[in-house]
């Protein structure tokens, strides 16, 4: 579980620490930043969407914590609940420590019984999985039950979903609203975020999103009830600041504490609606400061991004701003599951 999270935290802080780099290639469309606020809108990749919509076919492997249950057939006495140990072993009959991880279940059948045969000629072994303890989805955020889950089959997002008792509501005598933010929901997988569309998915029942999931998928919906603006990159305190009754993009980096010395001021970004069709606006913030443009008012949920350095491609940046999104809350959700409230990454995010 800890190696998800680490990944996931390493990722996130390399983004926040690099900043942007000028990508050297792209066939994107060039832009330049404008002092007038102009949204645009950027498709995300789809990728192979089909693979995602077909279950894995790879067979369970036995590893750290896993529960089996082995026996000799004939001989009833000989049935044992094992633990696999923290070094992949297991202890049964009269054998030394049995390696096992990274094994099948078939293939830990046939190892048991070519190592017992030197004490039961011909024995046949059974070997049964009882629980999962080396492999989990993590499902955290504004679900009913949030937590981590053994992944012990095939299981699609909805499937998971329902696991968790489903996304929050209301907890209001007259509603019964559901206060989760899908357009901010993602899945990240091997430190990469899949292309898939809550919004789509629970609102409209688009089965297209309805992906399957892995070992070690990290799923998160924000929480809708939260009125925050995301502050981060080039500035001195990256957080989630809460919306003030007039909020506009200076007080939100003044309340950051403003811009860091080597911060690229004249391409500031803000990204609004969702992950997967998100509509970004680039605007100079020295101009803004100097009086020679308009500030700009922020809407609940808007990203706003201070670049180290410029960039060329309106995709790139997109890109590179929602996946800096994506791994800081994804490392701080781990940080809190597992340190407490004080053992966030950068930002924040509330539930």
């Amino acid at each position: 579980m800890t190696r998800l999270f680490l990944s996931i935290a390493l990722v996130g802080l390399s983004l926040l620490v690099t900043g942007c780099q000028i990508p050297n290639r792209s066939e994107a469309p060039r832009f330049e930043p404008r002092a007038n606020l102009k949204f645009s809108t950027v498709e995300a990749e789809k990728g192979n969407q089909q693979t995602l919509l077909q279950p894995s076919q790879e067979l369970f492997r036995l590893g750290p914590g896993d529960q089996i249950q082995v026996e000799i057939f004939g001989r009833p006495t000989s049935r044992a609940d094992l633990t696999v140990g923290p070094d992949g072993k297991i202890y049964f009959d009269l054998l030394p420590g049995t390696d096992v991880w990274g094994l099948t279940i078939n293939e830990t059948k046939r190892t048991l019984e070519a190592k017992l045969e030197q004490y039961h000629v011909g024995a046949q072994v059974s070997v049964n999985l009882r629980a999962v303890g080396s492999k989990f989805i993590w499902l955290l955020g504004a679900l009913e039950r949030p937590g981590i889950y053994p992944a012990t089959s095939p299981v699609t997002l909805l499937e998971a979903l329902s696991l968790a008792g489903g996304t929050q509501r209301s907890r209001s005598a007259v509603t019964t609203v559901d206060i989760a933010d899908l357009r901010h929901a993602f899945v990240v997988r091997e430190g990469k975020v899949l292309p898939v569309d809550f919004q789509r998915l629970l609102e409209k029942g688009d089965m297209s999103q309805n992906i399957y999931l892995q070992p070690e998928d990290f799923v998160y919906v924000p929480s809708g009830a939260a009125r925050e603006i995301y502050l981060f990159g080039a500035v001195r305190q990256p957080r989630a600041l809460p919306l003030s009754e007039t909020p506009t993009l200076v007080a939100a980096i003044t309340a950051g504490g403003g811009t860091v010395r080597d911060a690229f001021v004249s391409q500031v970004a803000i990204v609004r609606c969702s992950l997967t069709t998100p509509q970004i606006a680039v605007v100079d913030y020295k101009d803004i400061l100097e009086g020679r443009a308009a500030d700009i008012p922020l809407e609940p949920r808007d990203i706003v991004f201070v670049p180290f350095s410029p960039y060329r491609y309106l995709r790139n940046y997109a890109d590179a701003i929602l996946n800096t999104f994506v791994f800081t809350v994804a490392a701080n959700e781990g940080a809190n599951l597992f340190g407490g409230d004080n053992a966030g990454v950068s930002i924040g995010v509330g539930n």
